[in-house]
């Protein structure tokens, strides 16, 4: 039986505490990415892959998730898939993104280590496995310089994350931990509120004083600099060698099971990705700027595209020791009980890619399955 905290995780995963005068737009779980020229991606006398019509890939409007981004916008994951379509939905946030994968609307996704976690540990290990890294940083605590000039300002404010239960909330909610608040997990009361805000919607709460400030990914860390904010702390700092796992990938077991070669395709196409990102890093910054425009209809300026991306690492290793640590930080914060992280990795097929690439193999901290 799942504990009362479990429980409440659950049903508080499901809510996004809406900000007063806003409104949030509607949805189910994430919503399709325009690709218009997906057909033409498909390079002509490919074959499916074991027959596979499509395969269903999930991913966030974020810089954080590039990999996701420029792999999408440069084909490189349609180019291991052959025939077998990609097909796009984006989300917001991870809790959404684990309920899309737990009921068949995604195969795939890149997601942070949270709901990662969470997604796992409620199916007791069923549902979900994670089969790559992605990338690290990106993640700052942007603040109004007129309302905080310091760390211990932020005590009594009004500080936004994307929604809770996700990375940046459990992260936020540990480091005030740190400071000696006291904040309870579900509602966001205590010492410092937590707003769990849409990052779409952040930089506007931001200008209408709704929030005092957010800790959010990139862009919207940028996003909100460029509104004035002031970045006050980068995560990054927080971390040994300024390295954590932000982003990496999951895949149903199901999926895994019945489809691996695909995952392969998948896989494959990743690590192509992060290649070509890290060699080309100007161009890659186009690529991702090009896609977010795609999926949202609005590309990124300038002054929030280049900060926001020189403050984040792509990575084919998942950074496995530090999503234990993050779920310290979520029992910390009393949103999990303490979990059994057995198994939640499978680097199987990745590594098989990077010895094929000639790159080191990638470390599960010894939470693989055996």
């Amino acid at each position: 039986m799942r504990s009362t905290r479990t429980k409440l995780l659950g049903r508080g995963i499901a809510l996004v505490t809406a900000l007063p005068l806003l409104t949030l737009a509607a949805c189910s779980y994430g919503s399709d990415a325009k690709d218009d020229n997906a057909a033409a991606k498909v390079a002509a006398g490919s074959k499916k892959i074991d027959g596979v019509d499509s395969v269903k890939i999930g991913y966030f409007g974020n810089l954080t998730h590039a990999t996701a981004l420029v792999g999408n916008q440069k084909g490189f994951f349609q180019k291991e898939l052959g025939a077998t379509q990609a097909k796009y939905q984006i989300f917001n946030a991870g809790p959404s993104e684990i309920e899309a994968l737990n009921s068949g609307s995604i195969d795939i996704g890149w997601i942070g280590p949270s709901p990662s976690i969470n997604g796992f540990t409620k199916s007791e290990g069923k549902s979900l496995r994670i089969i790559g890294g992605s990338a690290s940083g990106g993640v700052k605590l942007v603040v109004n310089p007129k309302k905080i000039k310091s760390l211990k300002d932020v005590k009594g404010k009004k500080i936004a994350t994307p929604q809770l239960g996700n990375t940046q909330d459990v992260a936020f909610l540990n480091w005030a931990a740190e400071q000696g608040w006291k904040v309870d997990a579900q509602s966001g009361k205590g010492d410092v509120s937590v707003v769990r805000t849409d990052n779409k919607i952040t930089p506007d709460a931001y200008k209408s004083g709704s929030i005092d400030g957010a800790w959010v990914p990139e862009p919207t860390a940028s996003k909100l600099v460029a509104e004035g904010g002031k970045v006050l702390l980068d995560e990054s700092d927080l971390w040994p060698d300024k390295k954590f796992v932000i982003t990496n990938i999951i895949v149903s077991q199901k999926f895994l099971k019945e489809h691996p070669k695909v995952v392969e395709a998948v896989l494959k196409g990743s690590v192509e990705t992060n290649k070509w990102i890290n060699a080309n890093p100007d161009e890659a910054k186009a690529a991702a700027n090009k896609q977010l425009e795609a999926d949202s209809g609005k590309a990124l300026p300038a002054n929030v595209l280049d900060p926001a991306w020189k403050s984040i690492q792509i990575t084919d290793d998942p950074l496995a020791s530090t999503l234990s640590t993050e779920a310290q930080h979520a029992v910390k914060a009393g949103l999990l009980d303490k979990p059994n992280l057995t198994s939640i990795y499978d680097l199987t097929l990745l590594n098989k890619v990077l010895a094929a690439a000639g790159e080191s193999k990638v470390d599960d901290a010894g939470l693989g399955v055996k």
